[in-house]
């Protein structure tokens, strides 16, 4: 699962701006990150579930891009700008895998010392 992630976001960033990069880009990337991210934090506290924070902090970031994108296309300019619309959902896609890979390491850790400790004792 996590390889085709990473695939699909290698595929977004060649579908890209061909190496442009915009001041408004960037702050909308760095937007969908910090959803992203307190999303999976709450999540992950509340449930200690890495899939369920995974996903709904990717939703909740891609969903955050989708509105602004519908009301700034659809409400005040009239253009719905796609290239937002995807640094958003790119930076909460970087920001939920982070997690998702650095997440519940010390949890196992902490399990295979505790087997290794019940294992000396018996």
């Amino acid at each position: 699962m996590k390889l085709i992630i990473t695939l699909l976001a290698f595929s977004f960033f060649n579908l890209s701006l061909s190496q442009v990069t915009l001041k408004d880009e960037g702050l909308h990337f760095a937007t969908g990150a910090v959803i992203s991210a307190g999303t999976y934090a709450l999540v992950y506290s509340t449930t200690k579930n890495k899939k369920k924070a995974f996903w709904y902090s990717l939703g909740i970031s891609t969903l955050a891009g989708l509105s602004k994108e519908i009301h700034d296309g659809f409400i005040i300019d009239g253009k719905f700008d796609t290239g937002e619309f995807v640094a958003t959902a790119l930076g909460g896609l970087t920001a939920s895998y982070t997690f998702n890979i650095f997440t519940g390491k010390q949890k196992k850790k902490k399990r295979e010392k505790e087997l290794e400790a019940t294992k000396q004792r018996a």
